[in-house]
């Protein structure tokens, strides 16, 4: 799973990631760049 680390300031392919649910029970993958460690979170698309 891609997402954007905005302290490399580049896309990247999450390290560890795991799917979790927001608050809102939107689906979204955690994880941690694997560059320079700074979490990543990627909302998923799709409906409550």
């Amino acid at each position: 799973m891609d997402a954007y680390c905005v302290k490399c300031k580049a896309k990247k392919q999450m390290k560890d990631a795991q799917k979790v649910t927001m608050k809102n029970g939107r689906a979204a993958m955690k994880g941690k760049c694997p560059d320079c460690g700074t979490g990543l979170y990627r909302i998923m698309s799709g409906g409550k």
